[in-house]
């Protein structure tokens, strides 16, 4: 086979890839390892250096044991050209992996990160597992028309992605037999959500229960003519779901239609879609498999994504026993910014005694460990200005303002309230600022630093040179290791 086929196909699925989940995500890279023939040198593809840090475990795995090597032929060459059997990912923690085998390429792994607010890691799984077969699938064919078609097909797979898992799902619970389809689902969840009745965003939940278990429920109210009442039909059954909004109740459907309306006791067995508002979820027997909004199907459980602070929180020098009470304090006043779409500043000072602020000070600081106290402060925090947190878990004041001499890396894009925390956090030692933006991100500022800034990896370029073999790579991270002797590796994806 030509190399610079196989080279450009591996640049087109790959560059896909990572757009496709960056959108689906946030963020993200993807890497390959693999090898055109059994008894091939295996290589790996990874121009974002997503698998730097895990030398020891992809050496231990490959090399020390090699069993990936170990396929019967017999069960590749019974297949088509280009079929591929899916083949299981690698448990490497902050990483999803899943690859395939076919006969024109023997093996391939790709990986990609794993996200900490991932609803499910099914969807993603399923994304890489096409990917495999698309590589195999070209590589099968050796024609430009089908690289440059994999690249499209690659980079917009959410809601297939999504349905091959929960159709997954389904098969492992029903059988093959089972009758409720789930594209019509998906489509008519998305109608839905974007779909206002006077004015206001759909609020409820709609269970979609294959037709086989429709006549075992026990309905409040189930309607005469379902056929009237097509899923389809949006508006319709936007209007419906004003009789299940705010409550216990819930719509049920076949996947078609809308039968009736039910509370209590449903069968393990389901998909529900649950909205609230301007976003909602999707689950499959009570388990998020992803969330949507806009129109579109997202990863994320939309929890506000704290990592780096959680970091800074181990290596302050704050109470082992406080720590975790003031993390989960900051957490849900960040939580509730988020639902409600309100930009909100929090100053979390490690001090032992609190730093003055110019603001609103309490003649007596309030007690966050307290639900009401708690309650008052998430209302707070919509008030212009900064919310003082004391690490003695306590509030010392709201409406603070923030100021500091301006600093590198300021971000005219992201307004006042980012930029006065970043010149602030540069000015003061032992604090943290906690950013919440109207539009839902998180950042996490410390010593001028905006540490949950996305990374930057720069545009992909296609090359013309093979991948390194899995030795080569090896000897390299050896070498960079040797170079900084005091760096640690870590994945991007990992806590």
């Amino acid at each position: 086979m030509d190399i610079s086929y196989q080279l450009q196909s591996i640049f087109h699925i790959h560059e896909a890839l990572s757009e496709g989940l960056t959108h689906f995500s946030g963020p993200s890279r993807a890497a390959l390892l693999y090898s055109e023939k059994r008894d091939g040198p295996l290589r790996l593809y990874d121009p974002q250096n997503l698998l730097n840090g895990w030398a020891p475990l992809i050496e231990k795995i490959y090399l020390k044991c090699g069993t990936w090597r170990e396929c019967e032929s017999g069960i590749l060459q019974a297949g088509l050209p280009g079929q591929t059997l899916p083949e299981k990912g690698l448990d490497l923690a902050g990483l999803v992996s899943r690859g395939g085998r076919a006969m024109p390429v023997f093996y391939q792994m790709w990986f990609t990160e794993e996200h900490s607010t991932l609803c499910s890691t099914g969807p993603t799984e399923r994304w890489l597992e096409h990917a495999a077969c698309l590589l195999a699938h070209d590589w099968a064919n050796e024609e430009w028309f089908y690289t440059r078609n994999s690249y499209y097909v690659i980079r917009e797979y959410a809601m297939h992605a999504i349905r091959d898992y929960v159709q997954d799902r389904l098969d492992v619970k029903f059988g093959l037999d089972r009758r409720i389809e789930v594209y019509p689902i998906l489509d008519a969840v998305l109608g839905i959500s974007k779909t206002r009745e006077e004015g206001a965003w759909p609020r409820g939940t709609v269970v979609f229960i294959d037709p086989v278990k429709i006549e075992s429920l026990r309905y409040m109210v189930r309607f005469p003519n379902p056929e009237k009442l097509r899923l389809s039909n949006h508006k319709l059954v936007r209007k419906l779901m004003l009789a299940v909004e705010n409550s216990d109740r819930k719509l049920i459907s076949d996947g078609q239609k809308i039968i009736g309306v039910t509370r209590g006791t449903l069968p393990e067995c389901r998909l529900t879609a649950d909205f609230r508002g301007g976003h909602g979820f999707l689950r499959i027997s009570g388990k998020a498999v992803c969330s949507f909004s806009d129109g579109r199907f997202h990863s994320t459980n939309r929890k506000p994504k704290l990592v780096h602070l959680e970091e800074l929180f181990l290596e302050s020098p704050v109470l082992e026993s406080r720590r975790h009470a003031l993390f989960k304090i900051v957490s849900a006043i960040v939580e509730r910014a988020g639902e409600q779409r309100h930009g909100a500043t929090l100053v979390i000072d490690l001090n032992s005694a609190p730093i003055s602020i110019s603001g609103q000070k309490l003649e007596v600081p309030i007690d966050l460990c307290d639900e009401t106290m708690l309650d008052l402060a998430k209302s707070l925090s919509k008030v212009d200005g900064a919310l003082h947190i004391g690490a003695d878990l306590r509030l010392h004041g709201f409406a603070c303002l923030l100021d500091g001499k301006s600093i590198p890396g300021e971000n005219r894009a992201r307004g006042a309230r980012f930029n006065s925390a970043l010149r602030f956090s540069a000015a003061h030692e032992n604090l943290i600022v906690v950013v919440v933006s109207s539009d839902r991100p998180v950042s996490v500022i410390h010593n001028g630093i905006d540490l949950s800034a996305g990374p930057d990896w720069g545009p992909l370029s296609q090359s013309a040179i093979q991948p390194p073999t899995i030795e080569e790579w090896l000897a390299g991270e050896c070498e960079a290791d040797q170079a900084m002797p005091s760096a640690v590796h870590t994945s991007s994806g990992a806590v």
